[in-house]
């Protein structure tokens, strides 16, 4: 009984000294180790089986404790007071200070991540516009490239075209030079003008067409191993011509027309599929159109005249 009042004693004593010595840094820590050490005395005054003493004790330590030891209690009571109301006021200071310390760093962090994501969005906008540029210069480069190569097929077509021209026209002249070739007769002055009198008398009233066509007839006989080989000897050969029979070959007046035909047809042009007699049936006797019929072969007519091979 005297130890256990002897004990709660000297833990008073201590918890006093240590409230009158506690400063503001140390009032959390030091409340915190006198209420462990109160906790502690009563679990050791619980574990010593004192039942009811113990409470006895603790009413007789408090009835002899000297007049100035519970004016000392007193005072230490309200030092107790006052620094558990100013531990208060510091942690909800400390609270306060800490939430706007971390208030301030939530916010520099927010903004500090807004400017990272700003900075990564710049950052992926210059990325996509390169990206964009690197796309349209590289189509560019495609489309300039496709232009070109357009540009060299369409060279290369009128190249090939000119060059088919050429060759056609180099063809079309080596043609016409055979042509002339073949249709080349030796003839003399006098020859000339017999062409152009029986083109006359035979065609004079026909178009260009059935002019050049009698002059292919003559210009084929003369050709002709069945014929003589001069115009002269064609066209006065005995009952080939009816205006040689008739002297109408002789009182023609030969037109500008027909000297345009005979120069055409002997410069090689011709539509006589290689005919070698022509008849006006209508001016023809019966004999002679019979004779046509029956030992020649028709080819076709035009205009006033039948031609036959």
């Amino acid at each position: 009984m005297l130890a256990l009042c002897s004990f709660l004693r000297g833990a008073f004593l201590f918890v006093k000294s240590i409230v009158m010595r506690v400063s503001k840094s140390d009032y959390r820590r030091k409340a915190v180790l006198i209420s462990e050490g109160l906790v502690f005395a009563v679990a050791v005054f619980t574990s010593s089986g004192f039942g009811g003493g113990g409470k006895n004790a603790l009413t007789v330590f408090a009835e002899n404790v000297p007049a100035a030891e519970e004016d000392g209690e007193d005072e230490a009571g309200e030092i107790e007071t006052i620094t558990e109301a100013d531990i208060r006021f510091e942690l909800t200071d400390r609270t306060e200070e800490g939430q706007r310390v971390v208030g301030s760093l939530l916010v520099k962090e927010m903004k500090e991540t807004e400017e990272s994501r700003i900075r990564a969005r710049r950052e992926l906008d210059d990325i996509q516009e390169e990206i964009r540029r690197e796309e349209l210069e590289k189509k560019r480069e495609e489309l300039k490239k496709a232009q070109e190569a357009a540009k060299h097929a369409e060279e290369e077509r009128r190249r090939l075209e000119e060059e088919a021209e050429r060759r056609a026209e180099e063809q079309r002249q080596k043609e016409e030079k055979a042509r002339l070739a073949a249709a080349a007769v030796p003839m003399t002055q006098e020859d000339y003008q017999v062409l152009l009198r029986i083109v006359q008398a035979e065609a004079g009233i026909c178009d260009s067409k059935g002019r050049i066509l009698v002059a292919n007839v003559i210009l084929n006989r003369v050709r002709s191993d069945e014929f003589p080989d001069t115009v002269t000897g064609v066209v006065y050969q005995r009952s080939q011509f009816s205006p040689v029979a008739d002297g109408s070959i002789n009182t023609c007046r030969v037109t500008a027309e027909t000297i345009d035909c005979v120069e055409r047809a002997i410069r090689g042009e011709d539509y006589s599929q290689g005919a070698l007699y022509f008849m006006n049936r209508r001016g023809s006797s019966s004999q002679n159109t019979r004779w046509f019929d029956s030992h020649l072969t028709y080819l076709f007519s035009h205009d006033r005249h039948e031609f036959f091979k």
